[in-house]
C-alpha cells in the first residue's frame, strides 16, 4: 500500500510538466503543418512560373524562327509557280492610282511595256493557220467514186483475194477477177474513205508503191495471188 501511495504522489507531481511539454509540443506541430503548406505553395509558383517561362519561349521560337521560315518556303513556292506559269509580274509591288511616277519599281515603269512588247512579238512569231484544204485534197463525194464490179463468187475461177490494210488499223478484203483494170484498187480505197490525192496503195512484201495503170490489169500489176495492200499516206508538200 506504501509503495503504491508513494507511485501516485509521484505521478502528481509529474502531471504538471507533463502538460508543460504537451503544451510546447503543440505549437511545434502547428508550425510544421504551416511550413508544409507554404512549401507547397512556393512549389506551386515555382511550377507556375516555368511553364510560363517555358509557353513564351515556345512562342518566341514560333513568331522568330518557325513562322519566318515557313513563310520562306511558301514564298520560294510561290515565285517558283509564277516562273512556270509565266506571270513573275504578279511578284512585283503595285502603286497607287495617281503616283505620277514617284517610288515606282523597275517593272512599274518598263515592266508593263515589255509584258505588252513580248507578247506582240510572241503573237508575231506565231505559226500562219494552215490554209483551207484545197479542193483536190478533200474527201471525195460519192459521185466521185466509180462503181466497183460485182464480187465473184468464192467457186469462180480466175479470181484472187486482196486485202487492205488501212491507217485505222481495220483490215478489209474484197474478191476480184484477175482481169479486173488495176484502177478497181484505187477505186475501192476511194470508196471505203482514202482519196487517192492523200492517199496510195504499197505492197507489203516487198514493200514498194504499187504501180496502177489504165490499161493493165490486177495480173499485169503483179497480183496473181491472195495479196495484202498498205493505204498509206502520201507526204504533203508544202
Amino acid at each position: 500500500m506504501a509503495s503504491r501511495g508513494i507511485i501516485g504522489l509521484f505521478l502528481l507531481s509529474a502531471l504538471p510538466l507533463l502538460c508543460l511539454e504537451l503544451r510546447r509540443g503543440i505549437p511545434d506541430l502547428v508550425y510544421l503543418k504551416e511550413e508544409e503548406e507554404n512549401n507547397e505553395k512556393r512549389q506551386k509558383l515555382v511550377r507556375k512560373k516555368q511553364q510560363e517561362a517555358q509557353s513564351e519561349k515556345a512562342s518566341r521560337y514560333i513568331e522568330n524562327v518557325l513562322k519566318p521560315h515557313q513563310e520562306m518556303k511558301l514564298r520560294k513556292l510561290e515565285e517558283r509557280f509564277y516562273q512556270i506559269t509565266g506571270e513573275t509580274w504578279k511578284l512585283s509591288n503595285g502603286h497607287k492610282l495617281g503616283d505620277k511616277g514617284r517610288g515606282k519599281t523597275a517593272y512599274e515603269n518598263g515592266g508593263h511595256f515589255s509584258l505588252r512588247k513580248r507578247t506582240f512579238t510572241s503573237q508575231r512569231n506565231l505559226p500562219k493557220p494552215l490554209s483551207k484544204i484545197s479542193p483536190s485534197a478533200e474527201q471525195p463525194t460519192q459521185k466521185e467514186v466509180l462503181g466497183l464490179p460485182e464480187e465473184p463468187p468464192e467457186t469462180a475461177e480466175e479470181i484472187v483475194t486482196v486485202a487492205l490494210r488501212c491507217p485505222s488499223g481495220s483490215v478489209l478484203r474484197r474478191r476480184f477477177l484477175k482481169s479486173c483494170s488495176s484502177r478497181v484498187l484505187l477505186d475501192w480505197m476511194m470508196k471505203i474513205g482514202y482519196h487517192t490525192s492523200r492517199y496510195s496503195l504499197s505492197t507489203s512484201f516487198p514493200r514498194r508503191p504499187l504501180e496502177v495503170k489504165g490499161g493493165w490489169s490486177l495480173q499485169d500489176t503483179g497480183i496473181t495471188m491472195d495479196t495484202v495492200l498498205i493505204v498509206e499516206e502520201k507526204e504533203q508538200s508544202n
